[in-house]
């Protein structure tokens, strides 16, 4: 597989500061790569150094098989990016914005290729709009079509469903999911819900605290057979004695206790405590993954 991003132990210094570690990642065509971590964990920085806005401290950073060191102009130039929230001359209407980025990234700013790229966003009938009157939904799709209007074939989009409703984060999938499917683009999206990563893309990576902590395709880092069940009863010690040794499980309250078990295995489980006298009033369940990275998040 062709490899577009090859990042390897890479860190970032602010002083005595260590903004990241060692975060090393791979990123192939034509993935929707999920960059996940908790809010702090380094992601932005990461991207910044990917896109050569500030300067690693060390390791090495190969985009599209090239060092980003020694050919920072050629694949800068095949890279479309939105770090953090898109900003725009709020005064000028969302084709004009798009003409000015388009110039400067040396795109076809031809009036029908601007047409043509915010409607692909959704944003037909809007060309002629001012910025100023547009939602925050409205501005991330413009920023979408601004990554694009060069047609790069690496597209970087830092928490873009940051700030919106649930109508806006489903039609920012949508977008992304297009942008694989119909125009063949790779992504790598930053994001610190699992959710949405899971819904969206075919690998990811997890770093913390500025270290990648895991990484791989996401259906086998969410196996959903393999689950962490709270079982709610009205003895929970009660109901580990009468598991036995054959479930490994854990008290976590006098009415509660988890165990790491297939899914399978909860009917048997639940049938057990029934049969010898107690009472089940809830069983949540959560993959293995979901639960360390929500531990990450609070931690």
């Amino acid at each position: 597989m062709e490899k577009i991003i090859e990042i390897k132990n890479l860190t970032k210094n602010y002083g005595k500061f260590q903004a990241v570690k060692d975060v090393s990642m791979q990123v192939f065509k034509g993935d929707v790569y999920g960059f996940l971590g908790p809010n702090g964990a380094g992601k932005s920085t990461t991207i910044r150094c990917m896109l050569s806005l500030i300067k690693p401290s060390s390791g090495s950073i190969k985009i599209f098989d090239k060092d980003l060191s020694k050919n920072r102009n050629e694949i800068l130039s095949k890279i479309g990016c939105i770090v953090e929230k898109p900003d725009f001359y709020k005064y000028l209407s969302a084709a004009k914005n798009i003409e000015i980025f388009g110039r400067i990234s040396g795109a076809d700013v031809s009036s029908k290729n601007i047409h043509k790229t915010l409607e692909f966003v959704g944003l037909k009938g809007r060309e002629k709009d001012k910025v100023s009157g547009f939602s925050h939904g409205m501005k991330q799709r413009l920023g979408i079509a601004q990554t694009l209007i060069h047609n790069p074939d690496l597209i970087i989009l830092d928490e873009p469903t940051t700030g919106l409703d649930p109508q806006g984060i489903i039609d920012i999938r949508n977008l992304i999911l297009q942008l694989k499917n119909e125009q063949n683009k790779t992504i790598l999206l930053s994001s610190h819900i699992l959710s949405e990563i899971e819904l969206i893309a075919n690998r990811m990576v997890i770093i913390n605290k500025g270290v990648t902590v895991v990484e791989g395709e996401v259906k086998t880092l969410l196996n959903q057979e393999e689950l962490i069940v709270v079982f709610e009863t009205d003895n929970a010690l009660r109901a580990t004695e009468i598991l036995g040794k054959e479930i490994i499980a854990e008290v976590l309250s006098e009415t509660h206790f988890q165990a790491h078990i297939h899914k399978d295995e909860i009917s048997p489980i639940n049938l057990k405590l029934l049969q010898n006298g107690l009472q089940v009033f809830g069983i949540e369940t959560k993959r293995k993954l979901e639960d360390y990275f929500l531990k990450l998040i609070n931690a």
